[in-house]
């Protein structure tokens, strides 16, 4: 919610001498928010080197948000060194020193990964859904070409991900329009931040590999038919698809889904 300036940080309307209030726009991200607070309860020894976080399910009930929601706050403490993540265990709290070695050079991300994700699956959607009716011959293959080295076995983690944008980036080449392109592109990017290959080192293996590239398949399928409705379906269960990937839990049980609807967060008492 915007909030009034005080009046030295106000200026004068142009021709006249009134006096013409500003307003600061705040627009902070939920997980960010969620984070401000536990980080503020760690450094108030609330939840003291070495101790053991509420379970994430339970902080999204004492918080009043989706779990997808905490799970990006702790992603984004942990990237800071705030908490260490173990897999079926728990989240952490280290040590200050450690914190303050990693939390100078890591920064918050404009954006949490599962907000980049819903926004691509609307944009990329109706890429695929355009591109379904402008698609060459020559460009279906190139793009079954990338697929065919996808699937290839033993491939590098910085391999996949490159075919993978190449993948993507294709399907938005196919329209010809460099806006696209390149907004699809940059998209795409968010992924390589700190913040998202610290959240993709727990959720993606073999396993969520072989299922995007039945996934990538998919989309090839309906490209190469021409129908439109069936390429944007395929490009958004992909996506879909993507973001329930990362929204595996840490361990406890009874995961809610990322597109749950988020609120602001309560304070944990």
């Amino acid at each position: 919610m915007a909030k009034s300036m005080p009046l030295e940080n106000e200026r004068r309307r142009e021709g006249s001498g009134e006096l013409m209030p500003l307003a600061v726009v705040e627009s902070p991200r939920l997980y960010r928010q969620i984070a401000d607070q536990l980080r503020h309860l760690i450094d108030q020894h609330e939840f003291p080197v070495g101790s053991r976080l509420l379970p994430e399910r339970e902080l999204a009930e004492k918080l009043g948000v989706s779990r997808p929601s905490v799970r990006e706050a702790l992603i984004a403490l942990e990237v800071e060194g705030r908490v260490r993540i173990r897999m079926g265990s728990g989240v952490y709290v280290v040590d200050p020193a450690q914190a303050a070695a990693q939390a100078a050079g890591a920064g918050f991300p404009v954006e949490g990964p599962f907000e980049v994700l819903a926004a691509r699956r609307l944009v990329e959607g109706a890429v695929a859904a355009d591109a379904a009716g402008q698609a060459a011959p020559a460009q279906l293959a190139g793009l079954a070409g990338i697929l065919d080295q996808m699937e290839q076995p033993g491939l590098p983690a910085e391999l996949l991900i490159a075919l993978d944008r190449a993948f993507h980036v294709e399907i938005a080449a196919m329209l010809g329009n460099t806006v696209l392109v390149r907004c699809v592109g940059e998209l795409f990017d968010q992924r390589m931040s700190p913040y998202f290959r610290q959240l993709a080192q727990y959720f993606e293996n073999e396993d969520s590999w072989r299922s995007a590239a039945r996934e990538h398949r998919a989309i090839h399928a309906a490209l190469a038919t021409g129908d439109r409705e069936a390429a944007r379906a395929a490009m958004c269960a992909h996506l879909q698809a993507s973001q329930e990937r990362f929204s595996q839990s840490f361990g406890d049980t009874d995961l809610k889904r990322a597109g749950e609807r988020q609120r602001r967060p309560r304070p944990i008492k």
